[in-house]
């Protein structure tokens, strides 16, 4: 009696657990809640912890006078309407101008932020992901800036494309999760796509960082693609930009640490 008892709550407990929802992925807000706000503005970062996001992914340069701002381009022209090359002019030069009303006109007036001003937005528990587009020279500034606020309870992920810069910065703070970025390409239209899943792995294990960034490309990454992956020696990815429902749960379904998203709450609100 007994022993076909517990034969029967075994059985309960396996039903419960084959059923239970797969967990819900990191949702991260692609430049803030950048669907609603200017991207990479504190108004947007804002926004994307309102509308629950986990994370949020900031685009970061080094400036002529060595302050990390969070800006995608290399230069102001698509977000501000004038031009001024980022790395080349001062913080104050590119706080002359305005990041805001191109989005929409109560936005007028938003600045151009500083890392540690993001910083200042992320609230406990969260998570900032900060997307190095300078490259190794940003590295030393970084360090820094992340020392210098290193007692809040927050948690920062690294990402770049740029090899050698997430390697230097690995290497200088080893505690810090740390993502290599890829993209995949075609050299003609029917041709694979690149870089392959070997040679991803590959490239995360020579520069000894955590995982990998990609662009979430269905018709590339697949279970045989993730298995490929962790059997080369790369044990986490993450995705991005997935605005799109089922797109996103079938990311979730393949072990994305991440999901990066322009609409978080509703990309949160499906996964969850």
């Amino acid at each position: 009696m007994i022993r076909s008892l517990s034969r029967c709550l075994f059985g309960m407990l396996a039903v419960v657990v084959l059923s239970a929802p797969v967990s819900a992925q990191m949702i991260v807000a692609h430049r803030g809640a950048s669907h609603d706000a200017p991207e990479n503005t504190l108004s947007a970062f804002r926004l994307a912890w309102q509308q629950g996001a986990d994370g949020v992914e900031g685009d970061f340069y080094l400036t002529a006078d060595d302050q990390i701002v969070c800006i995608h381009d290399r230069d102001t022209k698509r977000t501000a309407g004038t031009q001024k090359m980022v790395e080349a002019s001062t913080l104050a030069e590119l706080r002359t101008l305005e990041y805001g009303s191109w989005k929409n006109k109560k936005f007028a007036g938003e600045s151009i932020p500083t890392l540690d001003e993001v910083i200042e937005t992320v609230p406990e528990g969260k998570k900032l992901i900060i997307e190095l587009k300078s490259t190794l020279r940003i590295v030393p500034k970084l360090v820094e800036t992340l020392k210098k606020h290193q007692d809040k309870p927050i948690e920062w992920i690294v990402i770049a494309f740029d090899a050698p810069t997430a390697a230097a910065f690995k290497k200088q703070m080893p505690d810090v999760k740390t993502h290599w970025l890829t993209s995949f390409k075609q050299s003609t239209p029917v041709s694979a796509y690149q870089p392959t899943a070997a040679r991803i792995a590959a490239t995360v294990d020579k520069i000894g960082v955590d995982g990998v960034g990609m662009n979430g490309k269905t018709e590339v990454i697949d279970a045989e693609f993730v298995k490929a992956l962790k059997a080369g020696g790369c044990p986490e990815f993450h995705v991005w930009t997935i605005d799109d429902v089922a797109t996103a749960k079938t990311f979730q379904s393949l072990g994305a640490m991440g999901v990066t998203t322009n609409v978080p709450a509703v990309i949160g609100a499906a996964l969850r």
